[in-house]
């Protein structure tokens, strides 16, 4: 089973518009238009089973809305045959972060999808730290932007140097940081958190680091928590697969890439 762990969509009616105006932000191509059919399309070229969607609640009043459609586009069993799996969403302004925590995991979703960029918090915030105790009490996986955010790249809120700090306050859960630990920030990754607890994505990373660097970081860390991620749609599933399974590592490392880490830590 192939998984996807770092993708986007967005409603049709507004799925245009966000993905022009965040290529204008970064600078970057999408590889499908956004929407549901277009990332459903890039599995079925790719061979991906499944895809993880990860929405960002940028205003405490969209948790609702946002939170509700994870969970309609979210099946009640997974089948692995081009299916989606979406993450809930928070913002760490809410009124009341234990209620809206436990909502995400009442409703059956299985993570939750913290973006400190877009939210402007970093990460070793008390908001958000509470939010990430109240997850793991409630066996939420928490999934974090990390690094540089190529559309806002003038402050970064998540640095290895604060996830450090993180886990030494944070005890238990699963908590996972995008792009390799941290975008363009991966000789502090290797200074700070490789070997820790954490697991990484390999989002909008390949490409952006040597193969060798990707295996050496992936090695050092534990390839047993490196998970499979393209940040669809601005990088290419088929794209993305083709560079791992060309890469100079062994057919185990790869095959626990592709999925296998996933699979556990989602407990499908």
């Amino acid at each position: 089973m192939i998984i996807d762990f770092h993708t986007h969509i967005f409603p049709d009616k507004i799925a245009g518009a966000t993905i022009e105006n965040l290529s204008k932000a970064s600078d970057s191509k999408a590889y499908t238009d956004g929407t549901k059919d277009g990332l459903q399309k890039s599995m079925e070229a790719s061979g991906v089973d499944i895809s993880v969607v990860l929405p960002v609640v940028t205003k405490p009043q969209q948790f609702s809305s946002i939170n509700r459609y994870a969970r309609e586009i979210t099946p009640e069993q997974f089948l692995g045959g081009g299916e989606f799996l979406s993450f809930g969403g928070i913002h760490p302004d809410t009124e009341n972060y234990k209620a809206e925590v436990d909502e995400i995991a009442d409703m059956g979703l299985k993570g939750i999808k913290l973006h400190p960029d877009y939210q402007r918090v970093f990460i070793d915030d008390i908001r958000y730290m509470r939010i990430m105790d109240r997850a793991a009490e409630r066996g939420l996986i928490v999934i974090a932007h990390a690094g540089v955010d190529v559309g806002l790249p003038e402050v970064v809120h998540c640095t290895p140097k604060r996830v450090e700090h993180v886990l030494g306050q944070i005890d238990g859960g699963i908590l996972v940081m995008a792009h390799m630990g941290g975008w363009n920030c991966w000789e502090d990754v290797e200074k700070y958190l490789a070997g820790s607890r954490l697991y990484f994505d390999t989002a909008y990373s390949l490409g952006h680091m040597e193969d060798e660097h990707f295996i050496r970081l992936s090695r050092k860390h534990g390839v047993d928590k490196i998970l499979f991620a393209t940040d669809s749609p601005w990088d290419g599933q088929k794209e993305f697969l083709s560079r791992i399974r060309e890469m100079n590592m062994k057919e185990d490392e790869k095959k626990a890439i592709l999925g296998e880490n996933a699979r556990r830590i989602l407990k499908l």
